[in-house]
């Protein structure tokens, strides 16, 4: 059973099925996994942290000694109720994931522990992984893929914890706050807990806009990176959002012009290397890539050709052309480029 609306993601992390024995959580954002697996471990077992109820395993252990993950399924709790076993795979070995695929088949089909709860936690599992094969197709496994966080489910998860510390945030505010948010869970979550201390745990404060600029900070800069970063990624709403502040912070359009340029340079940069044998991973930071954008960096490198590249290269040095000319509308030309890009993007599935 494959689980991906949240509502239903949220049903059974409170009140999993008695009749499931096995769940696969599974995707990039690792803060969303450990969060959702934490969430489900609290529920399955009173002492998710105690080594006589709980056993923590990783790839390591898989290649270490064989038949120790089957060993720990099979175990009974030493301190009575049921008993849980957490797998945690990155999803880039191969014979770890064929290993636990074979355990999980095992214990769904009952053949080990039958009250002990089975929960595998795994990195991006491609269609070829056998854990997400087996998993979506026997019966008492539940798989829950976790995807990026939108824009309103980070709007969600910083009313609900601001509501929690007793202070809260206007429309405005919570806008300019999410815009600002990386996408990773665990990133996020402490930049909203950073934000509740500044408004002071249990004051009741409701924060506005202008609140705001100081626990932000003024950073022209970093919002033009984001809008090139926006604009190659395809979401044409956030690049354009991005120029905005920008402008409102006093980076007029050449300089949009030239992060642009920059993130195709480190785009070129990064596959240059790979086609020359370097990882992506390795070329992306050889690239001088900031570690917070790798992912998304890397999504991109993996979708646009150097040939993609030189075709956007000359609508970028025309555009850095038209910024120079007395009197030009830079903003406009900037938004225009980055207009360009995005539809380019979304034609090559971005």
């Amino acid at each position: 059973m494959i689980l991906s609306r949240r509502p239903d993601i949220e049903r059974f992390l409170k009140t999993p099925d008695p009749a499931i024995r096995v769940a696969v959580i599974y995707g990039r954002d690792i803060g969303v996994v450990r969060e959702r697996a934490q969430a489900l471990a609290g529920v399955v077992t009173a002492r998710p942290d105690d080594p006589f109820d709980c056993a923590l395993l990783t790839e390591a252990d898989l290649d270490g000694e064989a038949g120790k993950l089957e060993g720990e399924l099979q175990a009974i709790s030493m301190m009575g109720g049921r008993r849980l076993v957490r797998l945690r795979l990155s999803g880039d070995k191969i014979a770890a994931d064929r290993a636990a695929a074979e355990a999980l088949a095992a214990h769904a089909a009952g053949d080990l522990n039958p009250d002990a709860f089975f929960l595998i936690e795994a990195g991006a599992l491609g269609r070829d992984s056998q854990v997400r094969k087996v998993g979506e197709k026997a019966a008492g496994v539940v798989v829950i893929p976790c995807y990026e966080d939108e824009p309103g489910d980070l709007a969600r998860l910083t009313r609900e914890a601001l509501n929690a510390d007793k202070v809260g945030i206007e429309a405005d505010a919570l806008d300019l706050f999410v815009s600002r948010l990386p996408k990773e869970r665990g990133v996020a979550r402490s930049e909203i807990e950073r934000l509740a201390l500044y408004l002071g745990p249990g004051s009741g404060r409701i924060a506005k806009a202008a609140d705001l600029q100081d626990f932000l900070g003024v950073e022209p800069e970093a919002s033009l990176l984001d809008a090139a970063q926006d604009a190659f990624g395809g979401r044409l709403a956030a690049a354009h959002a991005g120029l905005r502040r920008a402008a409102q912070e006093g980076e007029a359009g050449p300089a949009a012009v030239r992060a642009i340029g920059l993130h195709l340079a480190r785009l070129r940069r990064t596959l240059t290397l790979h086609q020359a044998g370097a990882g992506l991973q390795e070329a992306a930071k050889a690239s001088g890539v900031f570690w917070k954008a790798e992912r998304e960096f890397l999504r991109q490198a993996r979708s646009w050709s150097l040939k993609d590249l030189d075709t956007v290269q000359a609508d970028i040095l025309a555009a850095d052309l038209a910024c120079k000319q007395t009197g030009s509308p830079d903003r406009l030309i900037a938004e225009r480029l980055a207009l360009t890009i995005a539809g380019k993007a979304r034609r090559l599935g971005l």
